[in-house]
């Protein structure tokens, strides 16, 4: 006795058991289901089971598990952060006491780069501190 009865499935499982059969419909058998496809069973897996979802959709279990683990696997990666452009004042170290920073011994690297992929790379280190700003500006803003 066959309980698989369109009646018995799910709407929205109904849906996607649709869109494969439209895509079987007009296509070769044997050819690859496309992602957009394997997405949905996918999704429909994740709310109605494995075992019921590859019986409906008519697909293999074990293809369609294997995605399931790859969905699942790919959720628990974090996604890339961009970095976020920070702002560093640096303070001119002068003698008159106003702003005056103390750096001996201290040491930096800034690493500049552009839109169109140029880098630059300064390390700074000692008392000695160059005019950043006139120096950036002249990365940033090359003379034609």
């Amino acid at each position: 006795m066959n309980t698989n009865k369109t009646h018995d499935i799910p709407v929205r499982l109904e849906g996607v058991r649709q869109r494969f059969e439209r895509w079987r419909g007009t296509h070769k058998a044997r050819s690859r289901i496309p992602v957009g496809l394997w997405a949905a069973a996918v999704r429909a897996a994740e709310s109605y089971g494995l075992h019921r979802t590859s019986q409906t959709l008519r697909l293999d279990y074990y293809s369609l598990k294997e995605r399931v683990e790859q969905q699942s696997a790919a959720a628990l990666v974090p996604p890339k952060r961009i970095a976020a452009t920070t702002f560093l004042e640096l303070a001119p170290v002068t003698s008159s006491g106003f702003a005056t920073v103390s750096v001996d011994g201290c040491e930096c690297t800034l690493k500049l780069e552009n839109s169109g992929g140029a880098k630059m790379r300064v390390h700074l280190k000692g008392n000695q501190v160059p005019d950043l700003a006139a120096l950036s500006r002249s990365f940033w803003n090359p003379a034609s």
